[in-house]
């Protein structure tokens, strides 16, 4: 256990460096936070000392001084909590963006293996929720863990100074009061954070799923599971967000017992010493009701400990972005052949967890196609996957040009166009560039009249530099299905592959699609074609079926 609470430190360590937050900024408020309480504390001792001392007919000095002291240390309360705020939530925020942009660098730079893998869910959370995680941890876990451990030193020291063996209480106190509860419920917030972060994210998966494909939901009707699934995922959600509860609750019972006790101890020694001459009636009372302001430090511990789980967790959910690429480093660069031949062979696919397909075999030359049938859900997008080199084969083999599959083809040997690859919110010629930067406004023309798109770009108010909305909302589906196809046929590679390229196409888009078929054979490309549309089958060389 010890083992694993220090790799979590390490993991949250080096999130937390990759902020940037520097320890002064820290440091800077924990100052302000033990001011802002230190000044609750200095208030409840002069409070007290003050209602003590009112009883003994004290000079009307020393009552406007406490006074005035009293007034000093409420308003001082209120300044430097919000200075606190001011420097914590700064620190962390600033933090935040610079690990965000960390995050989407190592993102980008991650190979075909790691991106591919990520679900939507996934990137929203990661980038979302988990970076947000971390910069509570110097919000919520950091600062506050900080404060009370000052605070708590600076009221040991003040009751032990009026009454040493007091002041020994206390301290027993306040460190059964912060420890206890942090040792009985680790276990249980390591889970519940580990399971509210899984929570969070198939949440977001569910949702994201539904409302992206609502239409082919309502089609296939599906859209029943659909809501089936995500109202499980919140069922989980909530279960999360329950196990997370009993530890605070625990926590909470464990410091209420301590405090009682503190105070219970504390009123009794001041008697005692009070009986025994040890001290007068105003030094007693501030023995006495110091505790009451001295445990509102120690209460922000079991609050802290849970968010250092969830940041923790979040650390490590972030560091398997490169983690990943670091257990399975690609293989040395080769060069990219001028045309590839692709075989595969007993071939059966499956992400992790899941029912590999049923076995396929089929070869096709280069300047032949390939078309890949089978049922919604029968693994279609997942065997596509695998041609490409990112996810390893279940079991058989695929090869590209005689060498096996792997991710160094991805990208370069091997370009895929998935079903719901992203239409971005900037210019048509953009768009087209992200099959190759390079694309001159020439050839992106000349790849938009292949797909029949170039008069209605021309149309539109810019024309290739007239920009989309984000996501491809503002065109059609046809048109973002022509506008893919057109991207398709700008990749470099000498394989293309094409994820249900007929969707959403009319006559007119299954002819465009026939003509990029018939030009990338003519360029002596291999083409494999995913799709459920059986007519457009007449274009394949082979075809393999995942139906059984």
């Amino acid at each position: 256990m010890r083992g694993a609470r220090r790799s979590d430190l390490a993991v949250l360590r080096d999130a937390i460096r990759d902020t940037g937050v520097s320890r002064w900024a820290i440091i800077r408020a924990v100052l302000a936070g033990t001011m802002a309480l230190g000044s609750a504390v200095g208030l409840s001792a002069v409070a007290a000392w003050l209602i003590a001392k009112a009883a003994q007919m004290p000079s009307p000095a020393d009552v406007a001084l406490a006074a005035t002291i009293v007034r000093f240390f409420g308003v001082s309360r209120g300044l430097f909590r919000y200075l606190e705020r001011l420097a914590s939530h700064d620190a962390a925020l600033r933090g935040v963006v610079t690990l965000r942009e960390r995050a989407y660098d190592r993102l980008a730079s991650s190979g075909a293996r790691t991106v591919l893998g990520l679900r939507r869910g996934d990137i929203v959370a990661r980038m979302g929720a988990d970076l947000d995680a971390i910069g509570d941890a110097v919000v919520r876990a950091i600062v506050p863990l900080g404060v009370a451990a000052t605070v708590s030193a600076i009221s040991v020291a003040i009751v032990a100074v009026l009454l040493p063996v007091a002041g020994l209480a206390l301290a027993a106190c306040l460190l059964l009061a912060g420890v206890v509860p942090a040792i009985l419920t680790a276990r249980s917030a390591r889970i519940a954070a580990d399971a509210g972060a899984r929570a969070q994210v198939e949440v977001t998966s569910a949702s994201l799923s539904a409302m992206d494909g609502a239409a082919e939901h309502r089609v296939w009707g599906t859209a029943a599971a659909a809501a089936a699934t995500l109202r499980e995922a919140d069922r989980d959600a909530e279960d999360a967000h329950e196990l997370a509860a009993r530890p605070a609750a625990w926590a909470a019972g464990f410091q209420a017992l301590f405090s009682g006790v503190a105070l219970v101890a504390l009123v009794a020694l001041g008697v005692l010493a009070v009986q025994s001459g040890d001290l007068d009636g105003p030094a007693a009372a501030v023995v006495a009701l110091l505790p009451l302001a001295a445990f509102e430090a120690v209460g922000a511990v079991p609050a802290a400990v849970m968010q250092y789980f969830r940041s923790a967790a979040a650390a490590r959910r972030l560091a398997e972005l490169s983690d990943r690429e670091a257990a399975d480093p690609a293989p040395a660069v080769r060069e990219v052949p001028a045309a590839s031949s692709l075989a595969l062979d007993a071939l059966s696919v499956a992400w992790p967890g899941m029912e590999p397909t049923r076995p396929v075999t089929g070869a096709v030359a280069p300047g032949q196609v390939l078309a890949v049938v089978g049922r919604s859900g029968v693994g279609k997008t997942t065997l596509l996957t695998t041609l490409a080199g990112a996810l390893p084969p279940a079991a058989g083999t695929v090869t590209a040009d005689g060498a096996p599959a792997s991710p160094v083809h991805t990208g370069t040997t091997v370009a895929m166009t998935a079903e719901d690859a992203h239409v971005f919110g900037t210019t048509v010629l953009e768009n087209l560039r992200v099959a190759r930067g390079d694309v001159t406004e020439e050839q992106a023309w000349a790849a938009l009249k292949v797909v029949g798109l170039d008069g209605w770009v021309r149309g539109l108010p810019a024309g290739l530099d007239t920009e989309l909305g984000t996501g491809g909302r503002s065109v059609s589906g046809g048109e973002r299905r022509r506008l893919l196809l057109a991207r398709a046929g700008l990749a470099p590679a000498p394989v293309v592959l094409i994820d249900e390229p007929a969707e959403h196409l009319d006559d007119a888009g299954a002819d465009a699609l026939r003509a990029l078929v018939s030009r990338m054979r003519a360029e002596g490309r291999t083409v494999v074609l995913v799709t459920h549309d059986l007519s457009v089958l007449d274009l394949a060389d082979a075809v393999v079926s995942l139906d059984d």
